[in-house]
């Protein structure tokens, strides 16, 4: 496994954490239940945590190419 293809299965994997952050947040509000009103800050938190990791692997791709 060459560290291009090791990069982009991380990248898929930040990607899908992040989508799944954001659903769990999208349902939440509109559940309105006690773990979004517990949890929101924290999804959000994880959503951009994620999206940063993501689009910094996507720039090591790029510089290793």
């Amino acid at each position: 496994m060459t560290a291009t293809n090791l990069f982009s299965f991380l990248v898929i994997l930040a990607m899908l954490a992040a989508a799944g952050a954001l659903g769990l947040g999208i349902a939440g509000m509109f559940s309105q239940g006690p773990f979004y009103q517990n949890n929101k800050n924290r999804l959000m938190q994880l959503r951009v945590l994620f999206q940063g990791i993501a689009l910094l692997l996507i720039a090591l791709i790029f510089l290793l190419k």
